[in-house]
């Protein structure tokens, strides 16, 4: 199947850089989101990160420049009807991504596949709410996107060989590096990422060390490029605490419970990079 046009739904920091990734690729973007304001400041930061890579002599500016030819805006959704793919990244919320599930599922040409990039959410689930479920997968890219090699492809009940197979071939055209999961929550990066995450949010709760000291300790001592907590603030600790609810329900396990600091901080308003303030200032 040749994908010549990428729906994404959603222009936030998800949607924006699966859509630099497309328009980098030489694959046509169109971007939907309800708010024009959200549109204007995801097509801006595409812009910028570009710019960064033309300053570090990654890119050349006519790359650029064709790149920013590629990526397009709506807020009507009759308009992804052209699209071969279509990547829902909205917000974490099952709620949400249903109805768009839905929406989207009533809008696109039958032949053409949805995937989500849920990070928790069952893709059975969430298949659940269209009628093309052997053409549904989950797709799960890496933040930031263009510069995260890996993507998650997760299987739900029904998902067909051919649908993993386009999935795979779409990966592969975005420069990623894709590997296949079953279905379960936080399917494989995350089920291991996250309770890492909480478990040093419990750490730094119970006072064993700084936040500073925790993320050095983890960064000299295991060779990570980020602390925990410094990636917990970049993921956003909303999301934190969605995605540790999901397994804490999921498994039925209190080993998934989210730390208190973490539910603390969250009722607070700190969520990390983009409220200024999480388990460090950014002012």
């Amino acid at each position: 199947m040749t994908i010549k046009l990428v729906g994404i739904v959603g222009s936030g920091t998800m949607g924006n850089g699966i859509a630099q990734a497309c328009a980098v690729a030489g694959i046509d973007a169109l971007i939907l989101d309800i708010n024009p304001a959200a549109l204007e400041k995801g097509v801006a930061t595409i812009s910028s990160s570009l710019d960064r890579l033309v300053k570090k002599e990654k890119i050349t500016a006519e790359v650029k420049a064709a790149a920013m030819a590629r990526v397009k805006t709506t807020c009507t959704l009759a308009d992804l009807a052209a699209c071969d793919f279509v990547i829902e990244a909205a917000t974490e919320n099952e709620a949400l991504k249903v109805k768009i599930l839905k929406d989207l599922d009533a809008t696109l040409k039958p032949e053409t596949i949805i995937a989500t990039n849920t990070s928790s959410i069952s893709i059975t689930q969430l298949a659940a709410a269209t009628q093309r479920a052997d053409r549904f997968v989950g797709m799960h890219f890496f933040n930031p996107v263009p510069m995260m090699a890996l993507v998650e492809l997760i299987r739900g009940l029904a998902t067909s060989d051919a649908t993993i197979a386009t999935a795979q071939e779409l990966a592969r055209a975005l420069g990623k590096t894709p590997i296949t999961v079953k279905n379960s929550p936080g399917f494989v990066v995350n089920r291991i990422l996250c309770p890492m995450i909480n478990e040093a949010i419990f750490c730094l709760q119970e006072g064993l060390a700084t936040a500073e000291d925790i993320d050095a300790g983890m960064k000299l001592g295991t060779n990570q490029p980020i602390g925990p907590l410094a990636l917990a603030d970049m993921i956003g600790l909303d999301i934190m605490i969605a995605v540790m609810n999901v397994f804490y329900e999921g498994f039925n396990d209190p080993k998934y419970r989210p730390a208190p600091l973490l539910k603390e901080m969250v009722a607070a308003g700190y969520l990390g990079r983009k409220t200024g303030r999480g388990f460090y200032s950014y002012a």
